[in-house]
């Protein structure tokens, strides 16, 4: 699962930095998550360190009466315009200092590799699922990390266009993978808030 919206004035890519908090309507998206998993077999709820994270979770951990776990793998992505402004037209993208940063969206050369993201977050998957031994885990992360491991896991290219509109991983959004033993049967998408 994604983390819902972000409470962000500044509009800066906050990354990994710490202090950013779900937005009232962020708290509104991670309660529709909790109410539209709320009859679901979850037995384990885990999360990103990050407060953003934590906080999507906890309405769904508090539904199933569970504790939220911590799993350092489900972290976002670094990024070297954490802390800046990076909106298109008038954000660190437009500077052209930056654009030797730019120079291979394919890795990216602004962050952390996408595969080196994978393997961190199927590991996570993997023990979320040997946690939750036949039942239901959830997992809450970020988009990049998200994005990248529906992407490991469904054999397509890693790389992609860093945007927004590329992705299939809006805010507070849910992707499942279901499995038969150690092999995937299918995966899904659904955006509870959206609904």
């Amino acid at each position: 699962m994604r983390h819902g919206e972000v409470f962000n004035p500044e509009k800066v890519l906050y990354g990994r930095l710490p202090g950013y908090h779900l937005s009232d309507r962020g708290r509104a998206q991670a309660q529709a998550a909790a109410d539209w998993l709320a009859h679901n077999d979850i037995v384990y709820v885990v999360a990103s360190p990050l407060e953003r994270a934590q906080e999507t979770a906890t309405p769904i951990a508090e539904s199933h009466g569970l504790p939220i776990n911590v799993d350092d793998d489900l972290i976002e992505s670094w990024n070297q315009f954490e802390g800046e402004r990076v909106s298109p037209g008038d954000g660190a993208l437009r500077d052209p200092r930056n654009w030797p940063r730019l120079r291979n969206p394919m890795k990216p050369s602004w962050g952390e590799p996408y595969d080196e993201i994978a393997p961190r977050m199927m590991a996570a998957l993997n023990r979320a699922r040997e946690k939750a031994a036949g039942h239901e885990a959830v997992c809450v992360s970020h988009q990049l990390p998200v994005e990248t491991l529906r992407r490991a896991m469904t054999g397509r290219k890693l790389a992609h266009l860093p945007l927004p509109h590329s992705r299939l991983c809006n805010l507070s959004s849910l992707t499942s993978f279901t499995f038969d033993d150690d092999r995937l049967v299918r995966w899904g998408y659904s955006e509870p808030w959206g609904i």
